[in-house]
């Protein structure tokens, strides 16, 4: 990596990962980002993009060179995770309980009441512990040092665990020395923790210890993996809608014993496919009766329907006025700034500088339906001003950040690319985050979309413990070197 290093100054918290580099010949590096793809392939660690042709089923790329956090980073943003999403949350409770902050004038009212992510079967309803949102993943960028924003709220069904999981795995199995050399925050305790918040979110009506069960769409959807990794990882069961079935608004699964109690299901189904009898009437893979045993206090969702309201992108801008609205706090993490097309000044600002900005569906996801302005053609900017003199609302924009880069191997050596992290975090009768999160990385050169059906990959993420590396020991000899830069 030519004159990468002597551009930025490193971070102390590289200083072991540019030793290693140094000390690593370019083909052992290759060598073993080929053993990295062969254990996740034997693994299975897939995910699924239909509708492009070809077989859906794809292997996400993971790269070799970590991503590392000083221990005084990582408790800044903990911190302001555990403040977003409590505040996230006391908003879910507002909006289909008084609706106070919109009679405040702090949100506009038709941003809420004629949101398509509204559920009105939820008004009046109040989870156990009045938790809306017990798996939240908040997409974090880094623009400096010390500065960090929140690009993106994610709370109906967020993925991407199993692969922070995996890829420490596949970190201590690779470089087991080089891991051992750091005092890295360890991630493994996630699905304990995470089976702890679920069995904390059983109703009033639950009997005794909550039976928790995993709700799949089955092996078709784009996360199945995780979703058999992460029950796996509780001890819980997997079950897809014909599994399951509801009398006297208790659900039940079938088992060969005969039917057994569920209390809690983590939900990895969209809202409007969890109950034919409530949202859509074609649902093949939900569980008729479903919302009128919740709605019983007979059991619990996780998350609970109606919280995409929440991560609406329309929504997004209004997150810092509702940490000073619900907790009376200035916000820890701020957002990037946002313009709403649906507002006159905001889109003719938006008209003229389609060149400089990025341009969001509110609706979209993964990387689709965006325009990344600085690197789209004439003809893409056309397009999207079309677009969004068609349907203003359905657009927001932003301003292209400096993102930050991480050291990436790629097949011509060690090069910077843009990251962003994904800390997940749960909230029951605790809020609880394991440290650090997902690492995402924008493989092509000059890409800022990290999305892994949009070609991105993904990194493990460290967070230190300690202030410096352990003894010196080497996975392998060499030379290349490098720095997370801001």
């Amino acid at each position: 990596m030519n004159g990468l290093a002597g551009q930025i100054a490193a971070s102390p918290a590289y200083a072991e990962i540019q030793r290693w580099l140094a000390a690593t010949p370019p083909e052992d590096l290759a060598r073993k980002r080929g053993e990295a793809e062969h254990l996740f392939r034997r693994i299975g660690i897939t995910f699924a993009v239909y509708g492009e042709g070809g077989d859906p089923e794809r292997l996400i790329p993971f790269d070799i060179i970590p991503r590392i956090m000083a221990q005084s980073e990582w408790q800044r943003l903990a911190a302001g995770l555990t403040q977003r999403v409590k505040a996230l949350n006391a908003f879910l409770a507002d909006v289909y309980g008084k609706q106070e902050i919109i009679r405040a004038g702090k949100m506009p009212r038709a941003l809420v009441v004629e949101n398509e992510a509204l559920r009105p079967v939820m008004a009046g309803f109040t989870p156990p512990g009045g938790i809306y949102t017990h798996i939240s993943g908040i997409d974090l960028v880094r623009t400096g040092p010390d500065k960090f924003y929140v690009l993106e709220d994610n709370c109906r069904t967020p993925s991407g665990v199993s692969y922070m999981l995996e890829n420490r795995e596949a970190m201590l199995r690779l470089f087991p020395r080089l891991c051992h050399r750091h005092r890295i925050a360890p991630v493994s305790r996630y699905p304990e923790e995470l089976l702890t918040t679920l069995k904390e979110a059983a109703p009033p009506n639950c009997p005794g210890d909550p039976n928790v069960v995993l709700l799949t769409p089955g092996p078709f959807n784009s996360a199945y993996y995780e979703h058999c990794f992460l029950a796996d990882e509780m001890g819980i069961e997997v079950v897809e809608g014909g599994d399951l079935v509801v009398q006297d608004k208790r659900v039940f699964m079938r088992t060969t014993a005969g039917p057994k109690r569920v209390d809690v299901i983590y939900r990895r189904i969209d809202d409007e496919f969890l109950d034919p009898e409530v949202f859509r009437e074609d649902s093949l893979v939900g569980v008729p009766g479903l919302m009128g045993a919740y709605l019983a206090g007979n059991v619990a969702l996780a998350n609970a329907p109606g919280g995409g309201i929440a991560d609406d992108k329309a929504i997004y801008p209004y997150v810092p006025d509702m940490v000073r609205f619900y907790l009376g706090e200035e916000p820890l993490i701020a957002n990037v700034p946002t313009y709403l097309c649906e507002r006159d000044d905001d889109r003719k600002y938006v008209l003229e500088h389609l060149d400089e900005l990025v341009v969001k569906l509110c609706k979209g996801s993964g990387g689709y339906g965006m325009l990344v302005g600085p690197h789209a053609t004439a003809a893409e900017r056309a397009d999207f001003a079309a677009r969004i003199k068609a349907k203003p609302a359905d657009y927001i924009a932003q301003p292209t950040l400096a993102l930050s880069t991480c050291p990436t191997l790629g097949d011509k050596g060690v090069a910077p690319r843009h990251v962003d992290l994904r800390p997940f975090v749960l909230s029951g009768k605790e809020v609880r985050i394991v440290p650090g999160g997902l690492t995402r990385v924008a493989l092509r050169e000059g890409s800022l979309v990290v999305n892994s059906s949009q070609g991105g990959g993904t990194k493990d993420t460290w967070v230190l413990e300690g202030e410096g590396p352990l003894e010196a020991q080497t996975d392998a000899p060499g030379q290349s070197q490098s720095q997370e830069q801001r």
